[in-house]
């Protein structure tokens, strides 16, 4: 099968032929890719970023965003049949540890990730596990939804974490409507009543954030610290949902906060430096935020299939990956790319 692999860090992904995964134990579930999402934490591991975290021998296949139909499975499996339509869930977990046990299965201590320390699903199949697929509504199809298996995912955790917080007559801030941000603008317009402040340096995602239920927008070479303070009547926002994470966004986003308000750390690359007195004083939170439950993702896919969340996407075939990376990096990509195998 075709597959985009690392060989080499600072160095561009090939397109390799190699064997087909295989099914092998009574959970396993081999799935047709339809669709890969390409997301900036694919750049990240090209670079080396997650090498020494992850342990990861070269060459391996890339992607963690992944979709398709399931074309085998174990004798145990019962969840899904050959030809559904899944989306997976990034991590494949064990479901016996404590984590598993108490729905927190994004914590599994004995998770693997396919594309970050194994191989992932930019290639024409990926073998899983029966905790990780997420059968899919009739209506929806791989390539509309691959991106939101982890950006989508990540997206709604965060959000899902803050609507406790976010009542009627409360802000929440967004720094960054890309990739990721302008799914959390919908899943914050879909289920908070909150009003939706949105920081992005591009004007064409300033609009698309408003034409997805911002209703103020700021733009983040400006003043923005000032200008959301100005929007909330002096008091800053109650909660700030960062999706960028460096450069600079994330002092804004804690300096954007009311007393007793909550930093949500999506994006990263950054570093957050707060004089503990201020965080006392003033009784901010800082929350991190790792991709999400496999309940987060169905929850996902059904405001998707009702048609709350939409991705805007660019498709891509799959040998024109290092096309799609160039893009991504060189931010002329709106929204989300997508990697489509040959003839899906």
């Amino acid at each position: 099968m075709k597959a985009i692999r690392v060989h080499q860090y600072d160095a561009a992904p090939t397109v390799d032929d190699v064997p087909e995964p295989t099914v092998s134990g009574p959970f396993d579930v081999l799935v047709e890719i339809g669709a890969a999402g390409l997301c900036r934490t694919d750049l990240h591991i090209v670079e080396g970023q997650w090498a020494e975290r992850t342990g990861v021998k070269l060459p391996y296949i890339i992607g963690h965003e992944n979709a398709g139909w399931v074309r085998e499975v174990g004798s145990a499996v019962t969840n899904v049949s050959v030809g559904d339509t899944v989306i997976l869930h990034p991590l494949v977990t064990c479901g016996l540890c404590r984590p598993c046990r108490s729905g927190d299965d994004v914590h599994c201590q004995n998770s693997e990730f396919p594309g970050l320390n194994r191989d992932g699903g930019m290639a024409e199949y990926l073998l899983t596990n029966a905790r990780s697929v997420v059968k899919l509504d009739p209506s929806l199809q791989p390539a509309e939804v691959a991106a939101l298996a982890d950006a989508g995912l990540t997206a709604y955790h965060a959000v899902r974490k803050a609507v406790p917080l976010l009542y009627p007559g409360s802000s929440v801030v967004v720094i960054g409507a890309g990739g990721l941000g302008h799914i959390g603008v919908q899943c914050l317009n879909a289920m908070t009543p909150a009003e939706i402040i949105v920081v992005d340096l591009s004007e064409p995602a300033l609009s698309l954030a408003k034409e997805l239920g911002a209703l103020h927008t700021v733009q983040a070479d400006g003043d923005p610290v000032n200008a959301v303070r100005e929007i909330t009547g002096g008091h800053g926002a109650n909660v700030v949902i960062d999706f960028v994470g460096e450069k600079g966004a994330e002092q804004q986003g804690v300096a954007m906060l009311r007393e007793a308000g909550s930093y949500f750390s999506v994006g990263y690359g950054g570093a957050i430096h707060i004089p503990t007195i201020d965080i006392i004083s003033q009784e901010i939170n800082v929350i991190g935020n790792l991709v999400g439950t496999y309940n987060d993702l169905d929850e996902l896919m059904n405001l998707t299939a009702r048609g709350k969340v939409k991705l805007h996407t660019t498709t891509y075939p799959l040998d024109a990956v290092n096309d799609a990376i160039d893009d991504l990096d060189g931010g002329r990509l709106q929204g989300r790319g997508i990697l489509v195998p040959a003839g899906r």
